[in-house]
């Protein structure tokens, strides 16, 4: 089964049931942003994590064994930038760029996040595994005008 035929069968399942990336992380107890990229093939779960979407989402039990596969990463345009950090920024799209996009149309609809009306913060935490980036981004969401 191809990789755009199993997301599309979780996301058609998800939507029948009426449930979110949320909920879904509730009854899993995994990250929302963590499920999304299991969706969208972004990421391997668990033979027993895969199992529970599956039976939650009221899917053939066959259909488990694609989750557990290691997936092939990135689904955006290869416009591959050469500086390391802003590579980093690149691979995080490429790996999370669509269930974060999945997750944002869920909390408020159809629209974007303003790059215009926009703050980042990046802070430093100390970790005793090593110090970490701690990136926050807020940007104004805009919803698609209709007329």
């Amino acid at each position: 089964m191809s990789t755009p035929t199993i997301t599309e069968k979780l996301l058609t399942a998800k939507k029948a049931k009426g449930i979110t990336f949320a909920d879904l992380e509730k009854l899993l107890q995994r990250d929302e942003v963590w499920i999304a990229a299991v969706f969208y093939r972004q990421a391997s779960a668990s033979h027993e994590e895969a199992r529970k979407i599956v039976s939650i989402l009221g899917l053939e039990a066959e259909l488990a064994e694609s989750l557990i596969e290691c997936p092939l990463k990135g689904s955006l345009e290869q416009t591959i930038p050469t500086d390391p950090l802003i590579y980093r920024f690149y691979e995080i799209m490429q790996v999370y760029g669509m269930p974060i996009k999945a997750i944002i149309h869920e909390k408020f609809g159809d629209g974007i996040m303003s790059a215009i009306d926009f703050t980042l913060d990046i802070e430093k935490e100390e970790d005793p595994k090593g110090d970490r980036v701690k990136i926050i981004m807020s940007g104004k969401f805009l919803p698609y005008k209709k007329w």
